[in-house]
C-alpha cells in the first residue's frame, strides 16, 4: 500500500482488498523476514491489519518487492501475446492498425520504469515486439527482426525507453513542469570537460535525483 501525500493515515479509506507491499534490497528483506522465521504475513496501517503481498498492481504497473519489474514485464508480454495470436489471422493493413492500437501501447505504457530493469525482462518484451513486426509484415517466424523493425520505423524496446525518458527530461527542463518531477532533476556537473561540451558549450547532461 502506497501513500502519495502527507495527509494523516486516518483520512485514507482502507478497503478489504487493500494490501501492503514491502520493498527493499535482498539483504533488507532478509532482515525483515529472516529465513529461520516465518514470512511476515501482515502489517498494521492506521489500525488496520493489511496482508503483505509479493506483488502489487498500481496504475497498471506490477510492482514486486525488489522493484525488478520481472512480474510487470511478464504480465505485459502475456497480454500482448494474447492479441498477437488473434492478429495473425488479419490482413496486412488491418494487422498494422491492430498492432499499433493493441500491442505497442501496452509495451510503451509506463515503460520508463524499466530503465534499470534486468536484460531478461527487456528481452522478454523485445520478443513480443519482434513477433508483432513479423505479423504485420507477414514474415516467417524465424526471420531476422531487426530489418523488419527498421522497415516499420519501430525502435527496439530498450532504445524506446531511452527515447521516452530523454523526451520527458527535455520537456521538464524546458517547462519546469510538473514540479514534482522538476524538483528531482539537475544538470550534471562534470569534473572534466567532456568532448561534446568542447564541441558544443550549450550541450548539457542531466541526472535524476531519486
Amino acid at each position: 500500500m502506497f501513500f502519495f501525500d502527507t495527509a494523516p493515515l486516518s483520512q485514507y479509506v482502507l478497503t478489504p482488498k487493500s494490501k501492503a507491499l514491502i520493498i527493499g534490497t535482498s539483504s533488507q528483506l532478509t532482515l525483515i523476514s529472516p529465513p529461520s522465521t516465518s514470512a511476515m504475513s501482515s502489517v498494521s496501517v492506521a489500525g488496520v491489519d493489511l496482508p503483505v503481498a509479493d506483488e502489487l498492481k498500481v496504475l497498471g504497473v506490477v510492482l514486486d518487492r525488489r522493484l525488478s519489474f520481472d512480474c510487470h514485464a511478464t504480465s505485459v508480454a502475456r497480454a500482448c501475446n494474447f492479441h498477437a495470436q488473434a492478429i495473425r489471422h488479419i490482413r496486412n493493413l488491418r494487422a498494422l492498425t491492430l498492432a499499433c492500437s493493441l500491442m505497442l501501447p501496452r509495451l510503451d505504457y509506463c515503460n520508463t520504469v524499466l530503465y534499470v530493469a534486468p536484460a531478461g525482462s527487456i528481452q522478454n518484451l523485445q520478443r513480443v515486439k519482434n513477433t508483432a513486426a513479423r505479423i504485420v509484415l507477414q514474415a516467417p517466424r524465424r526471420s531476422p527482426a531487426q530489418p523488419l523493425l527498421e522497415q516499420l520505423h519501430w525502435l527496439p524496446v530498450r532504445q524506446r525507453i531511452y527515447y521516452k525518458l530523454a523526451v520527458l527530461t527535455n520537456k521538464i527542463r524546458a517547462t519546469s513542469t510538473p514540479s514534482y518531477l522538476s524538483d528531482h532533476i539537475r544538470p550534471r556537473e562534470s569534473t572534466r570537460q567532456l568532448r561534446d561540451y568542447v564541441m558544443s558549450p550549450s550541450a548539457h547532461r542531466y541526472i535524476w535525483l531519486i
